[in-house]
């Protein structure tokens, strides 16, 4: 359905597409992933000529619509596109703005695109909204509108530009409930997205953008649990995790705290977790005081396992720091109550061999 063949796009003297080249058929649900930065939403822009390729070509159904004397508007019906920042007309109501397209560009009489709208809005679970303006819903609640809005028009193919992002964290899942409906009707769509459960759960296929060209393509149980260039694991592995580095006894416990608050909302892991993973942190930090103070660095990393519905905490001990665990796993009568905190938090505690002969903590907190 969509043939793209050498996109290039320049900002000034800024290379952001240096040459994507793909297929999409009809019906795909497609994922673009990747650091910020690497031309995922330029890629997206450009399909639909919101950004105007520098050079390449982009095919639909065949025809080159990068060509002279194309219907833009016509292709942007049938490419439609649903922004990060909602772009609702403030002045009108939720069905005003899903009625005004069809009317004015397809000349739908208004009871007719008043009926849909209110189809759609039923759709995305709105319906009682559809007489408040913009200003009286939530973000989710504008994402959903947007979304509404677009498919007002019927078109064949929606892109997506990092539709969550803009969001509370506690209003990501609605917006994306709507996203999976929709792939389930067979419509053709490209979402760009950081989301990577989400973009695991819906793709037929995963994008994985890597400066400004198509790096690694395949099915999302690839991309995800095999990926097959080093940039992409590198990427997966970043987004499902986060490292610090401890080295000193002044440690902002209050930012990494906020941190991994940040990082489970994500994941949505539950609360109480989240507080454990802050508690756990703190006491590790704690239990290594001394060695702090001496300016030895631990490396800390807090990682999300989805297979096994577990957040698993690994602090990488220096050279010739010895492992309290184990010496309290000696000595039966010595008693630490920050030591069996963190037992109590992650009982399965154990030690990994790490680099030139360092030791791994590795504490799997099961989510409650």
């Amino acid at each position: 359905m969509i043939r793209v063949k050498g996109l290039v796009k320049n900002f000034g003297t800024l290379q952001v597409l240096r040459g994507v080249d793909t297929e999409i058929a009809k019906g795909e649900v497609i994922s673009i992933i990747g650091p910020s930065g690497c031309g995922k939403s330029t890629f997206l822009r450009c399909l639909n000529r919101l950004e105007e390729p520098s050079g390449g070509q982009i095919e639909l159904d065949g025809r080159d619509i990068t060509g002279p004397g194309v219907d833009i508007t016509a292709v942007r019906q049938r490419m439609n596109m649903v922004f990060q920042a909602f772009n609702l007309f403030s002045h009108l109501t939720v069905l005003e703005n899903l009625t005004l397209a069809p009317m004015q560009l397809r000349g739908t009489p208004k009871a007719q695109a008043e009926e849909r709208g209110m189809e759609l809005l039923r759709m995305v679970g709105l319906a009682e909204r559809a007489h408040y303006f913009p200003s009286e819903l939530s973000g989710g609640q504008k994402q959903r509108v947007a979304i509404a809005r677009c498919l007002a028009m019927d078109p064949e193919v929606i892109l997506f530009d990092e539709p969550t992002s803009a969001l509370d964290p506690t209003m990501v899942g609605e917006v994306l409930a709507v996203v999976r409906n929709l792939a389930k009707q067979g419509l053709t769509m490209l979402i760009v997205t950081h989301e990577m459960d989400f973009a695991r759960d819906v793709s037929s296929r995963v994008f994985f953008m890597h400066e400004g060209r198509i790096h690694e393509q395949g099915p999302p149980a690839q991309v995800f649990g095999a990926p097959q260039r080093p940039e992409t694991r590198t990427f997966i592995h970043r987004v499902r995790s986060r490292n610090y580095t401890l080295s000193s006894p002044d440690v902002d416990i209050y930012a990494l705290h906020g941190d991994i608050e940040v990082f489970c909302e994500k994941h949505l892991v539950p609360r109480q977790t989240a507080h454990d993973l802050q508690l756990l942190t703190e006491e590790l930090v704690l239990c290594f005081m001394e060695e702090l103070k001496q300016r030895k660095a631990f490396e800390l990393c807090v990682e999300y396992l989805e297979a096994k519905r577990e957040v698993r905490v690994t602090l990488d001990l220096p050279a010739g720091v010895e492992s309290p665990f184990s010496v309290a796993d000696a000595d039966p009568m010595v008693v630490d109550i920050g030591l069996q905190l963190i037992r109590n938090i992650a009982p399965g505690v154990h030690e990994e061999p790490g680099e030139d002969g360092r030791v791994k903590l590795v504490f799997p907190v099961r989510q409650s």
